[in-house]
């Protein structure tokens, strides 16, 4: 009774179909005749009538089903054409089923599969040579073992079934996914032992699989597939999940694997096979031939080398395409080498026989004659016709060519192997190489020499090898197939030859090759930050006491500033500051440094050997110190590498190096209230033919920065205007940047209103302290926030445009500035800067909330009206510090701008800035941007917006 409760679906789908199969009715006998003993064997009947009665149930269920099943059926095997497109739907139905499969159940039917496959290793291997009339015995039965044991070893933890891997806090799965159904080859060499190796990792991966074996060995390779499938149907696994031809023809198994309902193909076997394979446009692994050199120098264990070559040669008469097909061995121990070959049962074959042996395994097409593939030695000898000793184990010829006209270069899948003498270890790996690209590129090679004394040797046979699979001191045989003489090789019975050998794979194929991995990505945002100064000082006459902190750590101080603040006496007052140092100072710095002044200024360096660098100046002195300190520290740094642009700061191709290595602190001391630069990863470097680089990189922040105002005291009021409006620039552009954060927008919000309410104060009165110090404050804190959400195209257009017409910095800002708020504001822009964290155009509502911060509005004014009163409000400040209102009012020439436009464009888009902004440009749309600003102030289109 329990037994048909435990049977009950499989009874009612064997019901509904005319005709039971083959597989069901033994699956369902199966299971109700071991309910039937477990009665009998029960110690609860002692009776020996309820013994018999159970007898009797036992052979009423064994009439029942054989009669359920007289007629002739298919059972999971292909016959013909005629019942191909029948079978390979079930196959499509089964592989539907088994990718709902869980994990738990997939491992069960793997570890019954395994066992079922390691229990008939030895009938199998008896059926194998029989079938065949090759190889031997035994040595299939490792085999067998092999396909079977190891595998389920090495993967039975290996989760291959629904999701694998998974890491929730950082938003990513990982799941398997079967790639079936797979037609898959077993080649005569390997006949069993392959089909139980692809059923596992195949049913390991849920995947149906259906064999098309050798015809000379579809009985063994047939037979290994129904052990496995038994032992699978019985584990749970869907009907169909493995098939195979019955009766296999090179026209049938062209047909199925052009069939429509597979979708991969496994190839191992003869180049025809693979060859047919990655031609059929399905998705394919196919392997290579080997043409396995082993090389043997003198420093090699002779007695290991050689007891290792001849028991991988004559496993399973050397069929295994790993197996070694020629050994070259160095001249000094050749003699010794090739007596112990002799004493372990190598014949060397005399000039005449070697002759016809070689005629004899490689035909005139110069392939390998499949006669002999894994026939005896002395089996060979008589299709050659010339003697063999008894009780020899190898055939084998002295020879020295290699190429089509030496027979013995070629691959032979047989004892019988060649053998070749070399001057030295160079001429030895020079011949190993030519023997591995005769046929066996790609696949396996194998050098013996003394891995202590001879690393090198290792290192260089790895590298001259045009192979893949690369052994020291292992048989070549089970080296290659991995598990077994090394811990990193896969074991596999299907060995990948990479490019080199035509194939798709380089490595031992296994479980992970047959799935198809999803990656599910949640959306997360990266990591932000705020990186400043370690200090900053700040307040007005401080200078004295904030350089103090370099007393007792600073010996030797060079101070980078250019000739004005050394005729204004500014260079004075930090000398002054700097008592017990030994100072040096350089005030050769340019307006707008170009490469040739920070060489200049390098050279000073390198030779006056700081420990301290003090920046005194506006932004020219500040950033030429920045990059000056870098490349003094390490001189092997190329300018053109510093200015490479970068999407993430923190992925950029070129890295820049640490600092601090010469230099223990740079100081910088802002005279001008504008750039930030003391406060910021960035500078502005003009090369010599007149572009400007921005480069940024945190390496270039400084280590202590002083904000007094004292130094911004003397500033004309044009520099004011410039200086201070680029201060805005910086504080709008860095608050509506994609990269803003809560922390840099409280700054940057800050940073717009200092500069709303004491620039204009700042430029009419030049001597209000307060409003000079405001405005000093004001370009530290944008600098704090730009240096770490970054600007946008706005300093992109001005870097191109001050470059261009030698305009100052901060008057390029104010000319376009209004103008890029407007582009900016758009809520359906053509494009939209991709950053994780910023969700959808909010320029508009950031413009907005500046303009709350300034309360140019009412709080329920429209985000439109408060983004016009926002620019209005920046286009009042441009008039109202003398700045031009447009790039015509600049002095720009019409004819000079348009013959100009389209490559400033061109700069502004490449420029490191633009990546930052919220809504990415196209070129042609910064050219417009341009043009309106030439123009005047924008004319603002609702619409637009």
């Amino acid at each position: 009774r329990q037994s048909v409760r435990e049977n009950d679906e499989s009874r009612r789908r064997q019901a509904s179909q005319a005709k039971p199969s083959e597989g069901g009715a033994r699956r369902m006998l199966s299971t109700l005749e071991k309910g039937v003993v477990s009665v009998v064997s029960h110690p609860g009947v002692a009776s020996m009538g309820a013994r018999a009665l159970a007898c009797q149930a036992r052979g009423w269920v064994s009439r029942r089903w054989k009669s359920a099943v007289a007629e002739p059926v298919v059972g999971y095997g292909i016959e013909g054409e005629a019942d191909m497109d029948t079978v390979l739907a079930r196959v499509a139905a089964a592989q539907a089923e088994f990718a709902t499969y869980s994990q738990e159940k997939v491992d069960e039917i793997f570890h019954a599969v395994a066992l079922a496959a390691s229990k008939q290793r030895v009938p199998l291997a008896k059926l194998a040579v029989s079938n065949t009339g090759r190889g031997i015995v035994e040595d299939k039965v490792i085999k067998n073992h092999f396909a079977s044991e190891m595998i389920y070893n090495k993967y039975k933890d290996l989760k291959t079934a629904d999701v694998v891997e998974s890491d929730p806090a950082r938003g990513w799965t990982k799941l398997a996914e079967p790639v079936g159904p797979i037609c898959a080859f077993a080649p005569v060499t390997n006949p069993t032992a392959t089909v139980i190796f692809k059923s596992l990792i195949s049913l390991k991966t849920r995947n149906a699989i259906v064999f098309s074996p050798h015809p000379s060995a579809a009985e063994c390779s047939n037979a290994a597939a129904r052990v496995v499938v038994d032992a699978a149907l019985e584990a749970g696994a869907p009907e169909y999940c493995i098939s195979y031809l019955e009766k296999p023809t090179r026209a049938l198994s062209q047909r199925l694997l052009h069939h429509p309902e597979i979708k991969f193909a496994l190839a191992t076997g003869g180049p025809g096979v693979v060859e047919a394979c990655y031609e059929s446009g399905r998705p394919a692994i196919g392997v290579g031939a080997g043409n396995a050199p082993a090389l043997v120098d003198e420093s090699a264990d002779l007695d290991m080398a050689c007891a290792s070559v001849v028991m991988s040669k004559t496993f399973d008469n050397g069929m295994i395409c790993a197996a070694e097909q020629a050994i070259v061995v160095v001249d000094a121990v050749y003699d010794a080498f090739l007596e112990k070959l002799q004493h372990r049962g190598v014949y060397v074959l005399p000039e005449a026989d070697a002759r016809k042996v070689g005629d004899t395994i490689i035909t005139d097409k110069l392939k390998v004659n499949p006669a002999i593939v894994g026939q005896s030695p002395a089996t060979i000898a008589s299709m050659a016709g010339v003697p063999f000793p008894e009780g020899k184990l190898v055939l084998a010829a002295e020879v020295s060519d290699i190429g089509d006209h030496e027979k013995w270069s070629f691959e032979k899948l047989s004892p019988v192997m060649a053998i070749y003498r070399a001057r030295d270890f160079d001429e030895a790996l020079r011949m190993s190489r030519d023997l591995a690209k005769h046929g066996g590129a790609g696949h396996t090679a194998a050098l013996y020499t003394d891995p202590v004394k001879h690393r090198e040797r290792i290192e260089a046979f790895e590298h001259a090898m045009p192979v893949y699979h690369v052994l020291v001191d292992s048989p070549s045989t089970f080296g290659a197939i991995g598990d077994l003489y090394n811990f990193h090789i896969d074991p596999s019975l299907t060995l990948g030859c990479g490019t080199e050998g035509g194939n798709s794979i380089s490595k031992n194929v296994g479980p992970e090759e047959l799935l198809n991995y999803k990656h599910v990505a949640e959306k997360r945002e990266n990591m932000q930050w705020v990186r400043v100064p370690p200090t900053i000082y700040f307040k007005r006459g401080i200078i004295g006491d904030a350089l103090a902190d370099l007393r007792g750590q600073s010996e030797r101080v060079f101070v980078v500033t250019d000739k004005t603040m050394k005729e204004l006496g500014l260079v004075d007052k930090v000398v002054a500051s700097l008592a017990g140092c030994k100072v040096h100072v350089h005030s050769e710095i340019a307006p707008e440094p170009s490469f040739t002044c920070l060489r200049e200024g390098i050279a000073a360096m390198s030779k006056f050997k700081p420990d301290t660098v003090v920046a005194l100046g506006g932004g020219s002195p500040l950033d030429a110190a920045k990059v000056m300190r870098l490349m003094y520290e390490h001189p092997e740094v190329k300018v053109q590498d510093l200015y490479a642009r970068f999407l993430d700061i923190r992925k950029r191709i070129h890295q820049f190096p640490k600092t601090g290595t010469l230099i223990k602190k740079l100081v910088e001391i802002p005279t001008t209230s504008g750039t930030g630069a003391e406060m910021t990863p960035f500078a502005v470097i003009t090369s010599d033919d007149g572009h400007k680089y921005p480069i940024a990189d945190y390496a270039l922040t400084p280590d202590l920065a002083i904000v007094d105002p004292e130094f911004a005291a003397g500033m004309p009021k044009s520099l004011t205007a410039n200086t201070g409006y680029d201060v805005m620039t910086h504080a709008v552009e860095s608050y509506v940047s994609a990269m803003a954060t809560d922390y840099t927008q409280a700054l940057s919000a800050r940073a717009v209103q200092l500069v709303d309410k004491h620039l204009a104060a700042a430029v009419e009165t030049p001597d209000d302290m307060p409003a000079r110090e405001a405005m000093h404050n004001a370009s530290a804190i944008a600098g704090i926030a730009f240096a770490n959400a970054f600007l946008g195209i706005g300093h992109s257009i001005a870097h191109a445009l001050g470059a261009k017409f030698h305009l100052p910095h901060g008057m390029c800002n104010a000319l376009v500035l209004s103008h890029v708020c407007y582009f900016n504001a758009s809520t359906h822009p053509t494009k939209m800067t991709a950053f994780p964290q910023y969700k959808f155009p909010q320029a508009k509502q950031h413009y907005a909330e500046l303009a709350d911060a300034l309360n140019l509005t009412s709080k329920d004014a429209s985000q439109d009206d408060k983004l016009i009163a926002f620019i209005a409000r920046l286009e009042e400040l441009k008039a109202r510090v003398g700045l031009p209102l447009s790039i015509k009012d600049a002095g720009i020439p019409r004819a000079e701008f348009e013959a100009a436009v389209t490559t400033l464009a061109e700069q502004a888009f490449d420029d490191q800035c633009t990546g930052a902004n919220p809504r990415y440009p196209l070129i042609a749309e910064l050219e417009d941007l341009l043009r309106a600003a030439y123009e005047g102030p924008p004319v603002i289109d609702l619409a637009k917006l």
